[in-house]
């Protein structure tokens, strides 16, 4: 049965949502393609990006402080369109803005957590009374119970703005929790109130659930968000491609899919390949846990986790903090996590023995380690080394010692190597030579505050190792296959968190070749000891 259009919009999100994939970066010329290409989609509804009075205006990101730089990227000809923008709670002040005069947004959404919607609202009715159609985002929706849920609605019947919306902020809302919310909303709000709805895809549900409100018998004007190739932050958001082409087949759609498909073409293929988005275990976990996705993005970009591992970080949060993001809390949940353990050092005598005297090789699994393995198993050789590889064990050339602090590493080696590991105490592990206090290790700059390779070092300078020579210290290239030996010890994640690593490295370098000799054997292509 086909669904009459007049009840349902599309709002495309793109220029904002997609902002958190590249630091709302577009670029301005970008900016005035897509919101070009969205015109001409017939996309009814257009979010140009934030609005908000903390940041300083770049005209090339998305984050806009004054009505009058929005305007820019707005053509002449809008063809009908509404063109709005997103304001946070707390992040811009109402009272500032312009009367409304049709030559920049046309309304304004206002997105409050629940904590902070008596104020919100506030601001929702200061914005309408400057002449703006008013978008009531109520984040979290699933965080409010029945009884508050219903007072916000009743509340926000006397703003009476444009819309008031159902927000799933972590993709975490199954089809019996957005119907049991709608038909509140729907019972509850004046009928001169359309009710939107806005959804992340963490469980792969936010096509269903679209799909799901486009048959759902109401005589309610409906608003559904979505954006272009679903960019957004973490698993991303519905995608409006897929959903306006739903809509022409089922619902007397009349939008153009050739201009969404030149968009992702043409710009947003290039933000996906430098910061890819969509749906992920860690995604998943983070909506299970009904937590903000940006504590999966923390602990995924650690590499060191295991699933199993982040799913135990997650059941250690506190509910009251899982619903806005506070990388403080979450860092210290994840060093807490990884200094659990025992402490094995029945044989740390012996270690400092062989180690007295010597040279000590320390060979990562950087591309390097293969590409000069010859000098490698040459120097490994001398008598005066002690060859000792990190998180892996070296082909090439016997070591004495494997140095382990990833449990995903140590659980890729052969069981019969165990008995020559030095791992940290985040590893539950028996038969190891030796196991040490992870927080031992740990060193001041975040990027690499556990790194494997300077956890070695500094476990070895404690234990009295003088003098080091580095193969396979390589750093980081954002093309993943010039990063290791074995291609199958790559991972993916964003530039800037290798470009972070690769600084952060030189940082902890430097310091350490202030107090002990470190030289490199082999040639770094992305990292230096800064003298």
């Amino acid at each position: 049965m086909e669904i009459s259009m007049r009840h349902i919009q599309a709002l495309d999100c793109t220029l904002r949502d997609g902002g958190y994939c590249n630091d709302c970066h577009f670029g301005f010329e970008n900016e005035k393609k897509i919101v070009n290409g969205l015109i001409e989609a017939n996309i009814d509804i257009i979010e140009c990006g934030f609005f908000m009075n903390t940041v300083k205006y770049d005209k090339n990101r998305t984050r806009f402080t004054s009505l009058d730089q929005v305007a820019q990227i707005i053509p002449k000809k809008r063809d009908g369109k509404i063109f709005v923008m997103l304001a946070d709670h707390g992040k811009f002040v109402p009272e500032d803005l312009p009367e409304y005069d049709g030559t920049s947004i046309d309304g304004l959404r206002v997105a409050f957590h629940k904590k902070d919607r008596f104020a919100g609202l506030d601001d929702c009715l200061k914005v309408k009374e400057k002449g703006y159609k008013v978008f009531i985002q109520a984040m979290v929706s699933v965080s409010y119970t029945d009884e508050e849920f219903l007072d916000l609605i009743r509340r926000v019947n006397e703003v009476e703005p444009y819309a008031f919306y159902i927000v799933d902020s972590f993709g975490m809302m199954k089809k019996k929790d957005l119907t049991r919310l709608f038909y509140m909303v729907e019972h509850n709000l004046k009928d001169t109130i359309k009710i939107g709805f806005h959804s992340h895809n963490n469980m792969q549900l936010a096509y269903s659930n679209a799909q799901s409100l486009v048959h759902i018998q109401t005589g309610r004007d409906l608003i559904i968000d979505s954006s272009v190739y679903g960019m957004g932050r973490g698993a991303g958001n519905l995608n409006t491609e897929l959903f306006v082409e739903y809509l022409n087949e089922n619902a007397d759609g009349n939008y153009e899919l050739k201009p969404l498909l030149t968009i992702i073409d043409e710009i947003l293929n290039g933000f996906y390949q430098r910061n890819p988005w969509g749906y992920s275990l860690p995604n998943y976990l983070s909506a299970a846990h009904n937590a903000h996705p940006n504590y999966a993005g923390y602990l995924d970009d650690k590499k060191t986790l295991t699933v199993e591992d982040m799913n135990e970080i997650f059941d250690m949060m506190d509910e009251e903090k899982r619903l806005s993001y506070d990388k403080d809390y979450i860092e210290e949940l994840y060093l807490r996590y990884m200094a659990t353990g025992q402490v094995q050092e029945a044989h740390k005598a012996e270690l400092k023995e062989n180690l007295a005297g010597k040279k000590v090789l320390l060979i990562a699994p950087g591309k390097s380690s293969a590409d000069e393995k010859a000098k490698i198993i040459s120097f490994a050789e001398r008598e005066d080394v002690v060859p000792i590889s990190i998180n892996f064990d070296y082909p090439d050339a016997k070591t004495d010692y494997i140095f382990l602090s990833n449990l995903r590493r140590f659980r890729e080696l052969d069981i019969e190597k165990r008995s020559k590991c030095i791992v940290t105490s985040n590893i539950s592990a028996d038969n190891v030579y030796l196991q040490t206090k992870y927080r031992d290790l740990l060193n001041d700059i975040e990027a690499v505050k556990d790194n494997a390779g300077l956890m070695a070092l500094k476990f070895l300078m404690n234990n009295g190792v003088g003098t080091f020579y580095l193969a396979g210290f390589d750093g980081y290239a954002h093309d993943v296959s010039e990063n290791y030996a074995d291609s199958s010890m790559a991972f993916i994640t964003r530039n800037a968190v290798l470009d972070a690593i690769n600084r952060g490295m030189e940082i902890v370098l430097k310091q350490y070749s202030a107090i002990t000799h470190i030289e490199f054997l082999t040639s770094p292509k992305y990292v230096m000891i800064q003298k």
